[in-house]
């Protein structure tokens, strides 16, 4: 059954962030036939495409192997096996949500590959989606691995890496 609740998990994820997404904001930006931006602007988004998927890859990969757990709770319902470990190597010493860290940039890839405002604002409204998530998720780490988690806290930033003096 966990097998299954975990297949369940990442294929949601994938069909979420990576496809669902991306379709809402070519939806809402009006665009039935897909236009190249100029050739700046489409490297750019490749870019951010391409290290966006990586980060959010990676961050899984290391959750399941170190974390021995997934990455799939959403607003304090499991909906896969939770992580049994606090990660705070590999891509979680850049970011305690490198997963997320890693959509952000795939988004504004596609985002910049679309150039529209309307994209600009469905990746706004899932940022303080995803925020308020975070918090969620925090106050559960908080909980599950007090002191340890705090200090993961104070010398990692929640989506960027911290800059230490």
């Amino acid at each position: 059954m966990d097998k299954l609740k975990e297949t369940f998990g990442y294929a949601l994820g994938f069909l979420l962030f990576v496809v669902l997404l991306p379709l809402v904001m070519w939806l809402c930006s009006k665009m039935p036939t897909l236009k190249l931006p100029h050739p700046f602007l489409l490297g750019i988004a490749i870019f951010c495409i391409i290290d966006g998927l990586f980060l959010s890859i990676w961050a899984i990969v290391y959750m399941r192997r170190v974390g021995d757990g997934n990455p799939m709770d959403a607003f304090g319902h499991e909906v896969a096996p939770r992580t049994k470990h606090l990660m705070t190597d590999g891509p979680y010493r850049l970011s305690r949500n490198p997963m997320l860290t890693g959509i952000f940039v795939y988004l504004i890839g596609c985002c910049l590959w679309l150039g529209t405002w309307q994209s600009v604002v469905v990746f706004f409204v899932f940022a303080a989606i995803m925020l308020v998530q975070v918090r969620t998720e925090e106050e559960r780490l908080h909980r599950d691995f007090g002191e340890e988690y705090e200090k993961y806290c104070d010398r990692t930033g929640r989506f960027l890496p911290k800059i230490r003096k």
